[in-house]
């Protein structure tokens, strides 16, 4: 577990000696200069891997150039020497990259449909295997053939997506594919033990409910069909990861701590989508839908109301207040806690919830101010005497 101190602070009070605090300094500066580096290095090897595939625009010059980066990379790593491994890993990964980026295109670009996903999707589960069977066995070479599992990986779910554009596919099979694609991800993660990999599963697992991002003309969009829907879907998965970080080794803790921090990143920008413009529930899904010419624009409007009147509806005003209490909620159980990523999260999104209700919701609603204000000082009071009670409790159990 990890823990924010002032090192400072505990010499002068005599928690830690001088030494003590000189360790605990050393330990963190290289775990966030080997953080540093590790991305460096991986965002260097993506971008030349892709350059070469794109520059080269042709399958034979992508293979021939992959293969030679390969083989430089195995040469070196069989070398031996520590002084030069980064280099050989590196070498070795954009050639791998290359052979299986530049396949992936080659195969959508040239390839008929009907065999370019199953090609994808088998390939790539092959070369996932394969190489987590090497992760286990040796511990030296950790670096390259966990990104080649990843890799494998990649090129599965781009055969298994790719497949599902292809057939276009609706209703139960897409978001049963987006779950399938989240389950694996969190494996990929917790397998090789890269807490960033176990983070991209947030995306899939969004999209199980249509909910995404996409860019138009300088405008990145972030969009929630179905916020309240999203919410609880999220809420499900933040629940069920504090769960295993109570119960599992820390390990695999760690892993269900950041994707519970990404679901509640998601979840607040869904609550977000809510405040400004309502909910009601399960439109997307249930709403009738205006076809021209097989009814008039006032029988679409009755049956919408219609539906309207048998569903949830969330207004703005009630969406913001809702938000703003289980902010103030979920940031005093972090802070009580210390899940410091959930309670930064919940910090910035109060930030947040506060600038776009003073300009969009209650900014000419100087009540609504006065209100907000007044009961804003009882919460306080009532969260610092809980907090009182919660630590009183604690030192009882220590005792």
């Amino acid at each position: 577990m990890h823990y924010l101190a002032d090192t400072d602070a505990l010499v002068a009070d005599g928690t830690l000696t001088t030494d003590q605090a000189r360790i605990i300094r050393r330990h963190s500066r290289q775990a966030m200069v080997s953080l540093s580096i590790n991305t460096l290095l991986c965002a260097g090897i993506i971008a030349a891997a892709f350059g070469f595939i794109f520059w080269l625009a042709n399958a034979l010059a992508v293979a021939i150039t992959g293969a030679l980066f390969l083989g430089i990379g195995v040469l070196i790593l069989r070398s031996g020497n520590d002084l030069y491994r980064m280099f050989g890993n590196a070498a070795a990964l954009i050639g791998g990259g290359m052979l299986a980026g530049g396949a992936t295109i080659e195969l959508i670009d040239k390839y008929p449909s009907g065999f370019a996903a199953p090609a994808l999707i088998v390939a790539g589960a092959l070369a996932a295997l394969i190489a987590g069977y090497a992760f286990r066995r040796g511990t030296k070479t950790r670096f390259v053939t966990g990104s080649v599992l990843l890799m494998g990986g990649a090129m599965h779910l781009v055969g298994v997506y790719y497949g599902m554009s292809e057939a276009d596919l609706n209703g139960w099979p897409v978001p049963l594919s987006h779950l399938y694609a989240t389950i694996l991800i969190v494996a990929a993660g917790v397998f090789i033990d890269v807490r960033a990999v176990t983070a991209l599963a947030i995306m899939p697992f969004a999209q199980m409910l249509d909910t995404a991002t996409y860019y138009s003309q300088a405008a990145y969009v972030f969009y929630s069909p179905e916020s309240t829907l999203s919410i609880l879907q999220l809420g499900l998965l933040i629940f069920a990861s504090i769960w295993v970080m109570r119960t599992q080794p820390e390990r695999i803790g760690r892993h269900a701590g950041i994707l519970a921090i990404m679901a509640f990143i998601v979840a607040n920008l869904c609550a977000l989508v809510g405040s400004l413009w309502g909910d009601v529930v399960g439109s997307s899904y249930w709403e009738p839908t205006y076809v021209y010419g097989e009814q008039s624009w006032e029988e679409y409007q009755a049956a919408r109301a219609a539906f309207e009147a048998t569903t949830l509806v969330i207004s703005e005003q009630v969406y913001a207040i809702l938000w703003a209490i289980a902010l103030a909620a979920s940031a005093f159980w972090a802070a009580h806690k210390n899940r410091r990523g959930l309670f930064n999260a919940a910090m910035t999104f109060g930030g947040i919830h506060a600038y776009t209700q003073m300009f969009e919701t209650f900014y000419d609603e100087p009540l609504a101010y006065v209100i907000g204000g007044l009961a804003a000082i009882p919460l306080a009071w009532g969260l610092w005497r809980l907090n009182d009670i919660f630590r009183d409790a604690d030192e009882r159990v220590a005792a």
